[in-house]
């Protein structure tokens, strides 16, 4: 079909999604990007996130998790290890396994770690984007998380705030729609 883009989603237990689009968004590890038909060839390294994508005029979304993604010829493939659509989320577990990789990464403390902690970090931190990426998706996303050497934090919003004033980025100046103000 003219002016779309056949999209696969592929996980090691097969494909989980395909789908004619007109559109998608994926987070890559340098950031968001966006494909429209025509896209130049692309490969890229995808984060956990949220994919969105437009088909028949009806935004949908699926978060997934790291991987790769390849754009040719008006195809793209994703392989990642984790997929799921937003009525297969519990917001429940997630919260649950968010809480709970938040307090394991703050229990590996600031002491330097050897390759099996470092491992863990990994699989932590991995485990804390999962859980974030699923309650984006639901559409109750928990607070930024910054992971700091072996400790997260929890932003709120005043955090949040100070942190964006501080930044270059336009809405820090009130340069974009919904920018944070800090009070």
């Amino acid at each position: 079909m003219a002016g779309t883009i056949d999209l696969q989603i592929v996980t090691p237990d097969g494909v989980q999604l395909t789908e004619t689009v007109e559109e998608f968004t994926a987070p890559s590890v340098d950031g968001e990007f966006g494909v429209l038909p025509g896209h130049r060839p692309l490969l890229a390294a995808l984060r956990t996130g949220i994919v969105s994508y437009t088909t028949g005029g009806e935004k949908k979304a699926v978060a997934v998790g790291p991987g790769f993604v390849k754009v040719a010829d008006d195809e793209a493939i994703l392989l990642t290890d984790r997929f799921i659509r937003k009525e297969a989320v519990d917001a429940v577990v997630a919260r649950k396994d968010l809480k709970e990789a938040d307090d394991a990464l703050s229990a590996l403390g600031n002491e330097p770690l050897d390759a099996a902690g470092e491992h863990k970090l990994a699989e932590l931190v991995a485990d804390l984007r999962w859980a974030a990426a699923r309650l984006e998706l639901y559409g109750d996303p928990p607070p930024p998380t910054i992971v700091m050497g072996h400790e997260t934090k929890l932003l709120g919003h005043e955090d949040y705030a100070q942190i964006l004033a501080a930044s270059d980025r336009p809405e820090a100046h009130g340069e974009h729609e919904g920018a944070i103000e800090s009070t």
